[in-house]
């Protein structure tokens, strides 16, 4: 048999496919009687989002929205798969879309969760502005992972950027670095921090800060080398993040540098690609899996009303020595 369509529940409840597709949607614009009617049609037939019809029904929900910045990276994924662990413990499932790292697209997406409205979001390394954070967390349990919020309506888990910065720089000095460049994320999530914390570690050592505006992503590592190609090649590079570094790696390659031999890379994130055996880098560990399961909590202790009062997670990130780094020549 067919699977029932908008159109049949449509027609069994005697309204048009639009109305159908905004009672789906969540929509306020539709009367609770006809509401009522184009759920109660879908329950009968059997229509495929029916679980979110019962949901939008009675006003509760077993839905956690997220909304992941970037979904090429696979420090996110990580961070899925401890929230999607503790929130199946505790009978909820995930709605997943993503914002792409642009600001409108992250808007959009934000919207399209709150229309399902779920029973909390998690905005996984959001660069939307706070203004509409704000607006999000007024209308459903809000928590961001890798970015700060001093909104009391929003709990955020993050790891202190500013001591995986300097764990990084600290490391490349005992090797015998005194050249190291940060090859920064620009305006991306936790870029400030890790920023401020190389910053910080080179001054305490007494070296002269570099700093190259780049992103979070492999082709801008590439970019920024070759940026530093034109001027002076330092010694050593602490990287934004994993992707960053492997760009980094491969343009320096390119150009006729060997790693450690003549550069030391440092990454940020500890990724499963960081661990691949052909890649080996050294790089700043965050509890991924550990971030993720806070996330979760911290929605549903809002879902439970367990409090109202803000929770800040900020984990202590480790470092992970691998082949990248070496002493210099």
């Amino acid at each position: 048999m067919d699977q029932p369509t908008m159109e049949d529940v449509a027609a069994r409840a005697g309204v048009s496919r639009a109305l159908v597709s905004l009672v789906m949607r969540g929509s306020p614009k539709v009367s609770e009687h006809r509401r009522a009617a184009v759920l109660r049609a879908a329950d009968e037939l059997g229509y495929s989002p029916h679980a979110m019809a019962r949901s939008l029904a009675s006003r509760t929900s077993h839905f956690l929205g997220v909304m992941v910045s970037d979904l090429h990276n696979a420090f996110w994924a990580e961070i899925v798969d401890g929230l999607d662990a503790c929130a199946r413990d505790q009978g909820f499932e995930l709605v997943i879309n993503t914002g792409g790292r642009r600001a409108g697209r992250e808007r959009q997406a934000l919207a399209s969760l709150l229309s399902f409205r779920p029973a909390g979001i998690a905005l996984l390394g959001p660069v939307v502005p706070a203004t509409a954070i704000a607006v999000a967390g007024a209308q459903a349990p809000l928590v961001l992972v890798s970015r700060s919020c001093r909104l009391s309506t929003v709990d955020t888990v993050n790891d202190d950027g500013q001591i995986g910065s300097g764990l990084a720089v600290d490391h490349l000095v005992s090797l015998g670095h005194t050249d190291i460049v940060h090859i920064d994320g620009g305006g991306g999530s936790q870029a400030a921090p890790r920023r401020t914390g190389y910053l910080a570690a080179m001054r305490r050592h007494g070296l002269n800060p570099r700093v190259i505006r780049s992103e979070y992503t492999d082709t801008a590592g590439a970019k920024a080398i070759r940026e530093i190609l034109d001027d002076h090649i330092p010694t050593a590079i602490v990287a934004a993040n994993d992707f960053n570094a492997i760009g980094a790696i491969s343009a320096l390659e390119e150009a006729g540098l060997r790693v450690p031999a003549d550069v030391s890379v440092v990454g940020y994130d500890n990724t499963n690609l960081a661990a691949l055996r052909h890649v080996s880098l050294t790089t700043v560990d965050q509890p991924r899996t550990e971030m993720g399961r806070l996330a979760a909590e911290a929605l549903l202790q809002r879902v439970r009303g367990e409090r109202e009062h803000p929770v800040r997670h900020l984990l202590r990130p480790s470092l992970i020595v691998r082949s990248t780094t070496a002493p210099p020549r």
